[in-house]
C-alpha cells in the first residue's frame, strides 16, 4: 500500500459550493403588478407616477387564476416565473438534456418560445452563459490582438538576423530533406535559406558560422522563436565566440518574429510555384531565393540584391533579350566600367537611407493598422484564467509574457503568451 502525500498550502486549492435548499421569496418581482391586476391595490407610500407607471405595465399582463402572464405583441402570453424556476429554465435550457450551450441571445429566444417570462431574464441569460464552464473552455479561441504591436528596426545590413525552420515537409523530398532553415536580415530583407533532413544544433551552429558571419560579418543580434533546436548550448556557444546577442519573440507567440514569417511564406508559394513535381522543391530553392532576394520588398521599396550590392542584378531575360544596360556596359571598356562601378557603391548610402525611411513609414502605417483591431485583455494577480495547452516551451519572457499559477498556488514552470489565455468566469 503506497503512503497518502499530505501538503499544507497557504491559499484555497478549490472551493467547493454546496447548493442549499433556497427558501422561495414571498415578495416576487411580479408582486406588484400581480396584486393591481387581482385587486386594483397599488403599494403603500406609491406616489401619482409610481401609479401611472404600474397601470402601463399592468395593461401588458393577463391573470388567468393564480397564474400572471405577460403578453406579447403578437399576443402570445409567456407564463410569470421566479427566480427558482428561472434558475431551473437556465440550467434545462442551457446545458440539459436538450440544451446545446447555446449563447446568451439565441437563450433568450427559446426560453420565449418555450413560453416563459421574467424581468430580468436576458440579462440572466448573459451571465449564466458567461459562467458556463464548459463554454468557457471549450469556447472559440479569441483571435482579436491583445497588446499593440511592437516593430524591430534594424540600424544597418546585416546588424540583426532572425531565423525561423520551414517544415517538416510531407511528403519527404527525393533527398530525403524534410526542413528548410530560413534566415533573413531585417534591413535589407536579404535572405539565406538551406534544406536539411533535420534542424540540429549542429548543423544550426555550423550555417550561421559559414554562411552568416564568415559572409556578412558578425551581426549585432540574432532573433529566434523559443524552440529548442534554435535555443541551445551551441548556439549559445556561437554567440559567445563572436559576441553576439540572441534575443527571443515573446513567448510562443510565433507572430511577434513577423519578418521571418513572412520570408517564410513567401519563399515556400515560391518554390511550390516553381516545382515540377512534389519530390524535386529542394532543387528549386536556390531559384526561388534568387527571384525573392530579385524582387522588390513592400517594407523597403527596393530589392534586396540592390540594398547589398547598390545595383540591380542581372536577370536571364536581361542576357536573351539585351536591355539599355546591357547594351551600354558592353560598349564599356574596363576603366570606364570600374569608374561606373564606384559611382554606383557611393549612392548606395542614399539608397540605404531612402530604405529606412520608407520602411519606418511601412511600419507605422502597420501599426495603425494593427492598433484598430487591439482589444486589451487586462489581467490581474489572483484572477482566475483558462490557458491554451501548447507544447513544451523553455523559459523565455517577453513583451506579452504572463506567470501562471494553480488554484493551490503552485507556479507554473513557464510563462505564456496573454493571446494564449482568457479570463474566466466562476
Amino acid at each position: 500500500m503506497k503512503p497518502i502525500q499530505m501538503s499544507i498550502c497557504e491559499t484555497l486549492a478549490h472551493c467547493c459550493n454546496i447548493d442549499e435548499e433556497e427558501e422561495r421569496d414571498d415578495h416576487l418581482w411580479y408582486h406588484d403588478i400581480l396584486r393591481y391586476v387581482k385587486s386594483r391595490e397599488y403599494p403603500n407610500q406609491a406616489t401619482e407616477n409610481d401609479r401611472r407607471t404600474l397601470r402601463r405595465l399592468a395593461n401588458d399582463f393577463v391573470l388567468d387564476g393564480e397564474i400572471l402572464y405577460k403578453k406579447r405583441k403578437n399576443q402570445v402570453l409567456l407564463r410569470c416565473v421566479d427566480a427558482i424556476e428561472a434558475r431551473k429554465i437556465l440550467e434545462e435550457v442551457h446545458e440539459g438534456v436538450c440544451g446545446t450551450h447555446a449563447n446568451e441571445f439565441t437563450m433568450a429566444r427559446q426560453i420565449m418560445k418555450f413560453r416563459y417570462y421574467w424581468s430580468t431574464m436576458e440579462g440572466d441569460c448573459i451571465r449564466y452563459a458567461k459562467k458556463c464552464h464548459k463554454c468557457q473552455i471549450y469556447g472559440d479561441k479569441i483571435h482579436v490582438p491583445p497588446s499593440p504591436l511592437h516593430v524591430m528596426t534594424s540600424p544597418w545590413p546585416f546588424s540583426m538576423w532572425g531565423m525561423d525552420v520551414i517544415g517538416p515537409i510531407s511528403p519527404k523530398v527525393s533527398n530525403g530533406y524534410r526542413f528548410i532553415f530560413v534566415v533573413i536580415d531585417y534591413f535589407t530583407k536579404w535572405v539565406e535559406a538551406v534544406s536539411y533532413a533535420n534542424v540540429t544544433k549542429t548543423a544550426v551552429s555550423k550555417f550561421l558560422k559559414k554562411e552568416i558571419i564568415c559572409r556578412y560579418g558578425m551581426p549585432e543580434r540574432i532573433v529566434s522563436d523559443n524552440t529548442l533546436n534554435l535555443n541551445n548550448s551551441a548556439i549559445a556557444e556561437v554567440c559567445s565566440k563572436f559576441n553576439n546577442k540572441h534575443h527571443n519573440s515573446s513567448s510562443y507567440r510565433r507572430k511577434m518574429n513577423g519578418a521571418v514569417e513572412a520570408a517564410n511564406k513567401n519563399i515556400k508559394k515560391i518554390v511550390r510555384k516553381m516545382a515540377v513535381i512534389f519530390k524535386d522543391c529542394h532543387e528549386k530553392l536556390p531559384l526561388a531565393l534568387y527571384a525573392y532576394r530579385t524582387s522588390v520588398r513592400t517594407s523597403t521599396g527596393a530589392t534586396p540584391f540592390s540594398l547589398v550590392y547598390g545595383m540591380e542584378a542581372v536577370l536571364p531575360i536581361k542576357v536573351k533579350i539585351p536591355s539599355l544596360r546591357v547594351l551600354s556596359e558592353l560598349k564599356l571598356d574596363e576603366v570606364e566600367w570600374i569608374q561606373s562601378r564606384y559611382d554606383q557603391l557611393n549612392l548606395i548610402e542614399e539608397k540605404r537611407l531612402r530604405a529606412i525611411r520608407h520602411g519606418q513609414m511601412y511600419q507605422k502605417q502597420m501599426m495603425q493598422a494593427y492598433s484598430k483591431k487591439v482589444c486589451p485583455r487586462i489581467f490581474h494577480e489572483g484572477d482566475l484564467v483558462l490557458k491554451q495547452i501548447l507544447p513544451m516551451q523553455k523559459d523565455f519572457r517577453g513583451k506579452g509574457a504572463l506567470i501562471l499559477a494553480e488554484m493551490d498556488g503552485k507556479s507554473l514552470p513557464n510563462p505564456v503568451n496573454a493571446n494564449s489565455v482568457k479570463k474566466y468566469f466562476a
